[in-house]
């Protein structure tokens, strides 16, 4: 599990999980490459909703299972990762002058003793994809600014 904070409000964080074609604009270099495979309900992000996303030669195929605005985008990884019955959380909540991002994952790994090495790397790139998110929704742009000291 991963918190980060940020100053934004909850719907602009929602906005940019949201748009999964728009991840490579705030997740790079991590996610270099994102689109829609498939729309769900409501367009383009919603329930059942296919997002491409990744870094060549690894790019995952997920599917969004939880759509509620500015509260919560959940995700299944359907491909890309040695993984199976990978379900990824991003849980939002309000707090004073912003929105505390709460990114969380579970999965079995497909090769039996990778469990540990898996969440480890998981859990520095999400932790990554978190701080990334939380600058550029509250930069508004849905680019990630420049970090400062």
């Amino acid at each position: 599990m991963v918190t980060q904070v940020s100053a934004a409000a909850p719907s602009a964080v929602f906005d940019l999980l949201a748009d999964g074609a728009g991840w490579s604009r705030w997740a790079s270099p991590f996610i270099s490459r994102s689109w829609w495979e498939r729309e769900g309900t409501p367009p383009p992000g919603g329930v059942g909703a296919v997002r491409r996303a990744g870094r060549p030669p690894l790019i995952a195929r997920e599917e969004i299972v939880e759509h509620v605005p500015a509260r919560r985008h959940a995700y299944r990884i359907r491909s890309g990762l040695p993984v199976r019955d990978y379900l990824e959380t991003v849980d939002l909540t309000p707090v004073d002058g912003g929105t505390e991002i709460v990114w969380q994952g579970n999965f079995v790994p497909l090769v039996p003793g990778t469990g540990a090495i898996l969440a480890a790397v998981l859990k520095f790139f999400i932790t990554r994809l978190a701080r990334r998110l939380a600058r550029a929704a509250a930069a508004g742009s849905g680019t990630t600014p420049p970090a400062t000291a």
